[in-house]
């Protein structure tokens, strides 16, 4: 009864965000405990109370393009879209561009990639975080980044990473910096 209920789940999520769910299917099919396990990862992987929405996607973002060929960022880019995040906030994100996101996206964003490049100043820009929106704030922002990273390193680890994809926004192409280092602020 739970395999048909996700299958559904499973289904419906790949109908509603064109996204290969396939390694899921796979999990859910030769091993239905991890599958289950590692469904509970999806509430973390949405906890937000204290961080504004373009903060915490950029975070998200950032994760996705640490670990991600495209597949996994353009979920996290549609995502935003539909929690109504601007377009013009997501693509400053996908090109690294601070100067172009609002300071909230910006502090998310700088944060973000200090953890995952393990900048020297990641302590400062923690403290910026904690300055502005508490220690839950920086939790919620590692929550974020981190979490959002093991999907796609999960989908590489079964094999199912096999194409790149350009990453759109609302149907227009847009550059993805790969280096993802931050434009002065």
């Amino acid at each position: 009864m739970f395999k048909a209920l996700a299958r559904r789940m499973l289904r419906a999520y790949r109908t509603r965000y064109g996204y290969d769910t396939s390694y899921l299917d796979l999990m859910l099919q030769e091993t239905p405990s991890a599958f289950f396990k590692f469904a509970l990862i999806m509430g973390v992987a949405q906890h937000r109370k204290v961080v504004p929405l373009d903060a915490y996607f950029a975070a998200k973002l950032v994760g996705a393009m640490a670990e991600d060929c495209g597949p996994c960022t353009q979920l996290v880019v549609d995502m935003a879209r539909e929690a109504k995040v601007p377009d013009a906030q997501i693509e400053a994100v996908l090109a690294g561009n601070c100067v172009a996101m609002t300071a909230e996206a910006a502090l998310g964003y700088r944060f973000a990639h200090a953890i995952v490049a393990r900048n020297l100043d990641e302590d400062e820009i923690r403290n910026a975080v904690r300055a502005h929106w508490g220690e839950a704030g920086v939790i919620e922002l590692t929550l974020a980044l981190q979490i959002g990273r093991i999907f796609p390193m999960v989908k590489t680890g079964l094999g199912h990473t096999v194409a790149c994809r350009r990453i759109n926004i609302a149907g227009r192409p847009v550059d993805v910096a790969r280096t993802a280092v931050p434009h002065a602020a």
